[in-house]
């Protein structure tokens, strides 16, 4: 990869099987999208790994070429992209989001 940005991004999908790229943390998400991913992951019982991308400009921009996704939050699950808040609620709604969660062996708490 030559873009370095790129790498760095690429480094952090690979360091979890699940990272949610959002604005602030999952303690003080700052936007209300990225809220609305954070308690959906929260309620599956998903633990997963966050970036806050107010913190560095260039991974703001970046992951929104990397992904070719012009907004966040966006969700990765095992390396693949899965998508922004919109998409994320509506799958989190028809059950594709615990389905999908469960084909990767992403393990949810049921207690959540």
């Amino acid at each position: 990869m030559d873009n370095p940005v790129f790498a760095q991004i690429q480094a952090k999908i690979d360091a979890s099987p699940v990272v949610l790229f959002m604005k602030g943390n999952p303690m003080f998400p700052q936007c209300g999208f990225s809220a609305r991913v954070v308690q959906i992951l929260k309620h599956s019982g998903v633990n997963f790994a966050s970036v806050n991308v107010l913190e560095d400009p260039e991974i703001r921009d970046g992951i929104k070429a990397f992904s070719d996704w012009p907004t966040i939050p966006q969700l990765y699950v095992k390396g693949e992209f899965v998508g922004g808040c919109d998409i994320v609620t509506e799958m989190f709604q028809s059950g594709e989001l615990q389905t999908l969660l469960a084909e990767k062996g992403v393990s949810q708490d049921a207690a959540a």
